[in-house]
């Protein structure tokens, strides 16, 4: 699939982020801290549940703009780690996806790295295995399970995930590590159902990648989220502006979900359209609204992914769905809202909106 080559740079696979190697006899390095105060921090203070999932095993090379270069991954986990300092109301779980890497060619070194922060203070660091379990995100969920606690209706539960696009199928080669292991959308899906349990569904997920406001992607995550944003379109970096929370402590964290959500994927659009000259879309699903389109498509687009799978991935290439006659429905605004500028170039300068909904056609046939 074209959109697995790199949509954080949104270009070919090639360089992953750098690691300090840590000499150690006959071992890896140590999976480090479990620092859990007891009694410390009453549950009712907590106003933020947030959940990053920060993907590291692929291209995410990039060069600021002095030229300096950087690993989008990595600057990503340092804001997150930052936004996690500097809010006592909030828990925080951060999951880091790495390239596998060894010591001295020969020493394995743990190819995840997981961060819990409670009212300000980081209680769990640790390294891990992410091959160790045999499901996809085993490990995280048993440490959300272990660690989550802030589940009041006034706790705004968000779960972020920054990487390349989730393909809907296929997938074999979106860990660089793990060919063997395919990641698609369903497999994504999946991990939130883990997550969940039997808790409320999350407040919002927010899909900070390339090309996943698809029907067949909202559809799999709506069940356990009540928003979603996403990118119907390319997203330069694949990068959504995290927000500072930095009102978190103030009345600003008794907002709604959907005012908040409203100023994140607002304040997303503006970022990314003051400072890049490529297309930007940002788009809000209501994931209960949305079902009526969503059925009435469903076994359309279901026929599409079949035929997408017959051809190569040279072959296929997205395409706002409203240019397609068969998936304008009556419903198909009903629950979406749409940020959206044209790019400053190329054959789609002239088309001044997105329906918000990602579909695929055929291309580049003799």
């Amino acid at each position: 699939m074209k959109a697995l080559r790199g949509h954080w740079a949104c270009a070919g696979r090639a360089v992953c982020p750098l690691f300090t190697i840590m000499v150690l006899s006959c071992s890896t390095e140590p999976a480090l801290q479990h620092d859990v105060p007891q009694g410390r921090r009453p549950d009712g203070l907590l106003k933020y549940s947030l959940v990053f999932f920060i993907h590291g095993d692929g291209d995410y090379l990039y060069h600021d703009a002095f030229g300096k270069p950087r690993d989008a991954d990595e600057v990503t986990v340092l804001k997150a780690r930052s936004i996690a300092e500097g809010n006592l109301r909030t828990e925080v779980f951060i999951f880091h996806e790495k390239r596998k890497r060894h010591t001295l060619l020969f020493f394995p070194q743990r190819d995840g790295e997981f961060f819990y922060y409670r009212n300000g203070r980081l209680d769990v660091h640790e390294r891990y295995w992410r091959d160790d379990h045999n499901t996809s995100f085993g490990y995280e969920a048993e440490m959300y399970r272990r660690f989550h606690t802030a589940e009041g209706q006034d706790v705004k539960k968000i779960v972020f995930f920054f990487g390349h696009e989730i393909p809907e199928f296929d997938g074999e080669d979106y860990n660089a590590s793990y060919a063997d292991k395919p990641f698609t959308v369903d497999t994504f899906a999946g991990c939130l159902r883990e997550f969940q349990g039997a808790h409320r569904p999350f407040d919002l997920v927010v899909l900070s990648t390339c090309y996943n406001g698809t029907p067949y992607t909202i559809s799999a995550i709506a069940p356990y989220a009540r928003y979603i944003v996403a990118s119907p379109d390319n997203l330069h970096l694949s990068y959504f502006t995290i927000p500072s929370f930095g009102q978190s402590d103030s009345a600003a964290s008794d907002v709604t979900i959907d005012t908040w959500t409203k100023k994140f994927a607002r304040d997303a659009f503006d970022t990314l359209a003051g400072t890049v000259h490529t297309a930007v879309s940002v788009a809000i699903y209501d994931a209960g609204i949305v079902q009526t389109y969503l059925r009435s498509i469903d076994t359309i687009y279901e026929r599409s992914l079949s035929i997408m799978k017959e051809y190569p991935a040279a072959s296929r290439e997205h395409c706002d769905c409203a240019s397609i006659p068969e998936f304008i429905q009556p419903d198909m605004n009903r629950g979406v809202e749409v940020y959206y500028k044209p790019p400053r170039f190329g054959r789609s300068k002239q088309v001044l909106n997105h329906s918000g909904w990602e579909c695929w056609k055929i291309t580049g046939l003799p």
